[in-house]
């Protein structure tokens, strides 16, 4: 497992990073779950993605009690803060970067995480119902408590960062990372979100690499999804990976067989290594819902793709790549507190 720094930071992530979204505590069962982080950390992973939102706080306790008994100091833990949690969360202050919500949801993460602290804390979308001074402020308490170690965004806008980073200067608060979605089919944050956060020292942290299960090939063009994938699932995956679900893209997916056959990769092996191309990227999440998933995707650590290789990718998913920095934007909801 080759293994990055993230931002201009000293701390180092595996370059494949396992993340629960939708799984943990929701898609398959906590023995599974635990199952799939032995397995990670079986492989060279040491960086464990999740958010205090994932089923409503499930998915951080069963990554909590599958790291039990590891070495802290081993293991880089992430999770993120802005969606409400809990049971019928109803009050104004349930969700957002508020300090109290932000002071609230930190403490409940690391008791459920059950650990003192987290490597990065991350801003789960961009609040526009609180001074973002207030945030910058409340992230800097959190790091100064010892609560976090460095701190990350995602899927802010290049001029959100850029604001953000400013602030964080003056706080000097460690702000490290972005967690954008990228992937072959989805590069929206190349054209301005990536530059900027090279300039302010930010890696990518980027989820999807495999475009909800789409780059792996099987789902067909012309075809119904396969029972039991991802876009059958009626708990949120079926409305995120619908969005490539078109004859066209999935047409042009199956030309990259031929091209992970060449390479001797499999298609979500090519997929992930794909991503890790990009410089300003320091670690691609991966989930997994078997830990023959986890096995398998971690080959894709250390693959360098040359640049006819890149050149064929290209030219085989041709114009159904979006690359409209707009769109991160659009898949940043501008949800005020209720």
């Amino acid at each position: 497992m080759e293994h990055r720094h993230l931002g201009r930071s000293g701390l180092k992530i595996s370059e494949i990073v396992y993340g629960n979204w939708i799984t943990h505590g929701s898609q398959v069962e906590n023995d599974v779950a635990t199952s799939c982080v032995h397995a990670a950390l079986d492989a060279g992973i040491t960086s464990f993605d999740t958010a205090d939102a994932y089923a409503n706080g499930a998915a951080e306790e069963v990554l909590g009690a599958a790291l039990k008994g590891q070495r802290r100091e081993s293991v880089e833990i992430f999770t993120k803060v802005f969606w409400p949690v809990g049971p019928d969360p109803k009050g104004p202050n349930d969700m957002g970067l508020s300090r109290k919500h932000m002071l609230e949801s930190i403490a409940n993460s690391l008791r459920r995480l059950q650990t003192d602290y987290v490597d990065v804390y991350q801003a789960h979308r961009y609040d526009h119902a609180t001074p973002l001074e207030e945030t910058m402020q409340a992230f800097a308490d959190i790091v100064r408590a010892g609560k976090a170690l460095y701190v990350g965004v995602s899927e802010w806008t290049a001029e959100q960062i850029g604001e953000g980073a400013a602030l964080a200067r003056e706080l000097k608060v460690p702000l490290v990372s972005n967690q954008p979605q990228y992937s072959m089919l989805w590069r929206v944050i190349e054209q301005k979100v990536v530059p900027t956060c090279r300039e302010e020292g930010l890696s990518q942290l980027v989820f999807s690499p495999i475009a909800q299960g789409v780059l792996t090939g099987k789902y067909k063009p012309g075809q119904q999804p396969p029972e039991g994938s991802r876009a059958t699932d009626q708990k949120g995956g079926a409305d995120f990976v619908k969005r490539f679900l078109t004859d066209d893209v999935l047409t042009r997916v199956q030309q990259l067989q031929p091209i992970a056959e060449d390479l001797g990769l499999t298609m979500s092996q090519l997929a992930i290594a794909w991503v890790l191309q990009n410089d300003n990227v320091a670690g691609a999440i991966m989930g997994a819902s078997r830990p023959e998933q986890v096995q398998e995707n971690v080959k894709a650590s250390g693959v360098q793709l040359e640049p006819d290789v890149l050149k064929r990718i290209d030219e085989a998913l041709g114009d159904v790549v979006n690359r409209d920095p707009v769109a991160t934007e659009q898949s940043s909801p501008k949800r005020r507190l209720l």
